[in-house]
C-alpha cells in the first residue's frame, strides 16, 4: 500500500512533531549541538516529509525560516517546505513573503482540531517549541520523531521541548542509532 493510500484509509490526519534534541532535551539552537551528519539522517528526514503535506509553524520559527528556506538548496526539505501550505500561529501579520503561508485565524487548538478532520497527509510541526507544547498538552500531537544528539547542550537560556507539560504516555514505535551516533527515535502519543 502506498503512503497516499494509507493516508486515505485513515480516519483523520496525524500531527507529527519532529525535532533535533540534545541528550538533555534542549530543542533550541540545534545548530549548536548537531555537529555531524550522515546518510541515515538524510533518509529519515526524507521519509518524515514524504508523508506530510502541511506544516504548522510558530511565529519565531516563521521569522527565522522565511529568510532562509525560500532561497535554500538543501534538499529535499527546501522543496517540501517551500511548496507545502504553512499555517503560522501568531496574532500579528506576517513579515516577509513566503509562498503558501498564512496566519492561523483564531485559537491554535481549535484550528488544528479542524485541520486534522480534513482529508490529507500528515501535518508536520518543525522547530516550533511553543506550538508543539500547546498541542501536546491539548492531546493533538500523534507522533514525536526525535534525532537525539550525543551531546549535553549548554542549556542556560535555551528551551527544552518537554518542559512544563502534563504527564503524557508514549509508546516507542522505532529506534536506531545512526553511523555518526545520533539516536533516531519515534514515539506514538497515547491519547
Amino acid at each position: 500500500m502506498t503512503q497516499d493510500a494509507a493516508a486515505a484509509g485513515r480516519t483523520g490526519r496525524k500531527v507529527v512533531a519532529a525535532y533535533f534534541l540534545s541528550l538533555d532535551g534542549v530543542a533550541e539552537a540545534a545548530d549548536q549541538f548537531i555537529t555531524g551528519w550522515d546518510d541515515e539522517l538524510d533518509a529519515r528526514g526524507a521519509e518524515l516529509i514524504a508523508s506530510q503535506d502541511t506544516v504548522i509553524l510558530g511565529r519565531r520559527t516563521y521569522d527565522e525560516w522565511v529568510g532562509f528556506w525560500p532561497g535554500s538548496d538543501i534538499e529535499p526539505f527546501a522543496s517540501f517546505v517551500n511548496a507545502a501550505p504553512k499555517f503560522v500561529a501568531t496574532s500579528t501579520p506576517l513579515a516577509g513573503e513566503w509562498a503558501n503561508s498564512r496566519v492561523i485565524e483564531g485559537d491554535l487548538v481549535d484550528f488544528v482540531t479542524r485541520l486534522k478532520a480534513q482529508p490529507g497527509g500528515d501535518i508536520g510541526i518543525h522547530g516550533s517549541i511553543s506550538v508543539t507544547q500547546t498541542l501536546l498538552a491539548a492531546g493533538l500531537v500523534d507522533e514525536l520523531q526525535f534525532v537525539i544528539a550525543p551531546t549535553i547542550a549548554p542549556a542556560a537560556g535555551k528551551r527544552r521541548l518537554l518542559d512544563n507539560l502534563p504527564p503524557i504516555q508514549l509508546e516507542a514505535i522505532s529506534g536506531t542509532t545512526s553511523p555518526t551516533g545520533y539516536l533516531l527515535v519515534t514515539y506514538r502519543v497515547l491519547h
